[in-house]
């Protein structure tokens, strides 16, 4: 879109003749009858747009923005890391083989494959044994043998292991991730809904300005009449022609702001083949209006609601439960290795062929193993930075709380002094178009003059404009409050 405001010039206007013998016809006071018309009804008059909604804004930021799909991608690299940790309970099989002929003797042949079943504590091992040869060791048994034993620890490892602990902190970090996704969503909306709204009151400028425009041209129109037909000093052409370069001014930096805003705004703007487009020339954001329903929440009400769904706090929650588990592992540590095993052994490929009381006092084999360090200093000194690092993150959530409800007070209370000074600024405005209308009565009646008229209208312009950015203000300022406390969602 290329701006290109109407440019008109006194010495450059032409009047056709039959228009001005209907001026002239009417006499002197229809023509500031007419430019008090002109005044009022160019103001409610609008473009068609098509209209950008807030909501469908922050739906497609959601679904297609980049970082919106990052953190769904969080949520994917968790759901991988308790895939991978379930995986310490995966059965495992292997199969050992092996022969050695040397010399025409053959020393040792041996096909053995076996089975391993993690436990939540322990494990399970069944295997089968084909070994023989002329030198076999003396400790492995000749012919098919088949066996099924358990490995149990006693102590280290007995109510808390590495897999163990491995699985339960995939799952508390799948939980982390759910929050850090949220939470990535909370900073992302907060920047796109400030965004929208610095697009949508550039807009609002430019939309007011382009108005006062209009109704400058057609009043430098009225003014031009009545100079030729001797109504009017050839100064008041000036001063019409004056506030119609100001006001078109006006609207030229009104432009410039509303295309930029609207260039921040792309940034937030993209389609599901993930290309960024730019606002549509035709497109507008929707009209704004002061918002209320923040004034329905307290601070105390604002502050526990944070505390129950901030996903910065909460993340502070998973990550102590996930060094609980580190904790209770290094515990472990403290005790001494100390595990059985024990394996039922048969003959042939039937593990439990003939099995019987007696048969077990026969056929076993058994292990204990039992191992501790004697001063336990690598385990001492693990257990006791694990403790430190929990009452560093305790720490960091205590300071971390108090940070988030300091600040949900400081943007609580500027959000309610934006109100304030918005509905002030509202009250200046009406009381500066009451003005400006009962000045351009005294027109009317000959009373005043265009300049007075000109100095109504600008203090109008003037207190549109801080309406327009203390609205602007205001949203901002509202959403800041729900994204401090991590409501954005």
């Amino acid at each position: 879109m290329v701006f290109r405001p109407n440019t008109i010039h006194p010495l450059k206007m032409k009047l056709k003749k039959n228009r001005n013998n209907f001026f002239l016809s009417k006499g002197y006071f229809f023509l500031p009858l007419l430019f008090l018309l002109v005044s009022v009804t160019s103001l409610a008059q609008s473009v068609q747009q098509e209209v950008l909604t807030l909501d469908n804004f922050i739906l497609q930021v959601k679904k297609y923005h980049p970082i919106a799909k990052q953190a769904d991608i969080q949520l994917d690299k968790a759901n991988a890391e308790l895939l991978s940790a379930r995986g310490g309970f995966d059965p495992a099989f292997q199969f050992d083989a092996g022969n050695k002929t040397f010399d025409n003797k053959n020393y040792y042949y041996h096909n053995n494959p076996e089975l391993n079943i993690p436990l939540p504590i322990g494990n399970i091992k069944a295997g089968l044994e084909n070994n023989g040869g002329d030198f076999l060791s003396t400790e492995i048994t000749k012919g098919r043998t088949s066996y099924l034993g358990i490995e149990l620890p006693l102590a280290k490892g007995l109510l808390m292991d590495k897999r163990r602990a491995v699985l339960q902190q995939a799952k508390i970090f799948t939980q982390q991730s759910i929050q850090e996704r949220l939470l990535i969503l909370n900073n992302l909306l907060f920047e796109s809904y400030v965004a929208y709204w610095q697009w949508a009151g550039a807009y609002q400028q430019y939309t007011a300005y382009s108005k006062f425009v209009e109704i400058a041209s057609r009043r430098l129109s009225l003014v031009r009449i009545a100079f030729i037909n001797g109504d009017r000093a050839l100064m008041d052409t000036t001063e019409a022609y004056t506030q119609f370069q100001h006001y078109e001014l006006m609207q030229m930096e009104a432009f410039v702001k509303w295309k930029n805003t609207g260039l921040e705004l792309s940034g937030y703007l993209w389609k599901d083949n993930d290309t960024v487009y730019l606002p549509e020339d035709n497109q507008r954001p929707e009209y704004f209006t002061p918002v209320n329903d923040i004034n329905e929440k307290n601070l105390t009400d604002l502050i526990r609601q944070s505390t129950l769904q901030n996903p910065s706090l909460k993340i502070y929650d998973y990550k102590l439960n996930s060094l609980e588990v580190e904790r209770k592992l290094k515990l472990q540590n403290l005790l001494p290795y100390f595990s059985i095993k024990a394996n039922l052994l048969n003959r042939d490929y039937y593990v439990f062929k003939n099995v019987n009381p007696a048969f077990i006092e026969n056929n076993y084999k058994w292990a204990v193993e039992f191992k501790i360090p004697l001063f336990l200093r690598e385990a001492r000194g693990d257990y006791k930075r694990t403790q430190l690092k929990i009452k560093e993150i305790n720490l960091d959530l205590l300071y971390k709380r108090r940070q988030t409800e300091n600040k949900i007070g400081i943007y609580l209370n500027e959000y309610n002094a934006l109100q304030q000074q918005l509905k002030t600024v509202q009250s200046i405005y009406t009381s500066y178009e009451q003005l400006l209308r009962s000045e351009e009565l005294k027109f009317l009646q000959g009373e005043s003059s265009l300049f007075l008229i000109n100095s109504r209208e600008i203090k109008l312009i003037e207190t549109l404009q801080k309406k327009i950015e203390l609205t602007v203000k205001l949203f901002t300022a509202k959403y800041r409050v729900e994204w401090v406390a991590g409501l954005l969602q």
